[in-house]
């Protein structure tokens, strides 16, 4: 059945909406615009597409009814197991966490390690570890599945008390451990920028005619790292309480599934997957100029596409005004 909560039916609608068109514009920026195809930009897509896939299956199980008798055999299998467990939903949130620790290390080992990062980011490493991101994302949703029994033609929750230690320990790897290692990381950028500020700040001074490149590369770095950090403070308040309350009811304590707290934790959980693209508007400059480039692109070829349409309803009221001057003679 669709979402019966109906405050969360009507956000979970407006944020699965907001996260498709969002994250769509994500994808397609980055694709059409050339001066976009980074290492960095790689990772951005693969959390976009995660969100965005997260988005549409938002938009379905909270709006769609299955029926309360199940079909028999297999199909009612599979749609127990696989979709009235959220399945989908979860894997793609797990690999958009997954993805964004691959984000935060690839700028980490950018700035921290600078020399090293040549050799640790090649195509081939960084194709892996972006689909390294949709096995775990995947691996750790099957607990969804484990917690559902098809009984009966119908879909029960059965989550036994291996089951609730199960969930407690995923939590904490598919959680807690990825916040505190990406907390780690942030921390020693700020550092290392602070550093580096220091050191271009000095040279700059005792050089008159300094051509400013390395300034202008941290002025980059630390805009993209800026934009990076916002990325992980909102996941954070996003997700922790869903995922604290979680661990909580796995450890024994009462959960009203219908109560404010669950409600307002499931709310901003899912408002994660479709913020991303309003961040990067309103912060990463490399997006901004990729979406101006896209803007002009296609109003250039809207331009074109008048004149020639301008030009044709020329020639063809020319052709006409020649044609009825020849019939007049």
């Amino acid at each position: 059945m669709a979402e019966q909560i109906l405050l969360l039916r009507i956000i979970k609608t407006f944020v699965g909406i907001i996260g498709l068109f969002g994250n769509g514009l994500v994808c397609l920026v980055i694709y059409r615009v050339p001066a976009l195809h980074t290492m960095t930009n790689a990772f951005i897509v693969n959390q976009a597409v995660a969100d965005l896939m997260g988005s549409v299956f938002l938009l379905l199980l909270s709006n769609i009814d299955y029926p309360a008798i199940l079909p028999e055999g297999t199909a009612g299998v599979l749609l127990c197991r696989l979709w009235i467990s959220d399945f989908f939903l979860w894997a793609c949130f797990i690999t958009s966490t997954f993805n964004l620790v691959g984000l935060t290390f690839e700028r980490y080992v950018a700035i921290v390690f600078p020399f090293r990062y040549p050799t640790f980011y090649t195509k081939r490493n960084s194709c892996f570890m972006l689909a390294a991101a949709w096995f775990l994302g995947t691996m750790f949703a099957t607990y969804s599945i484990a917690i559902r029994a098809y009984e009966g033609r119908q879909c029960a929750e059965k989550l036994l008390p291996y089951l609730k230690d199960v969930g407690f320990v995923i939590t904490i790897i598919q959680y807690f451990v990825p916040t505190f290692t990406m907390l780690f990381a942030y921390i020693h950028i700020i550092v290392v920028l602070h550093r580096s500020a220091n050191r271009v700040g000095v040279a700059t001074a005792s050089t008159a005619t300094s051509d400013g490149r390395e300034a202008s590369l941290l002025r980059a770095r630390r805009n993209t790292f800026k934009t990076l950090l916002i990325v992980y403070i909102i996941y954070f308040c996003c997700w922790t309480p869903n995922l604290t309350v979680f661990a909580m009811f796995n450890l024994g304590w009462p959960l009203d599934f219908k109560g404010a707290l669950y409600i307002i934790s499931v709310a901003l959980a899912a408002s994660n997957s479709c913020v991303n693209p309003i961040i990067y508007a309103l912060k990463y400059r490399q997006f901004q100029n990729g979406l101006k480039r896209l803007w002009m692109s296609i109003r250039g070829r809207e331009h074109v596409e008048n004149v020639s349409w301008m030009v044709e309803q020329s020639a063809d009221r020319l052709t006409y005004a020649q044609a009825q001057h020849n019939h007049d003679g």
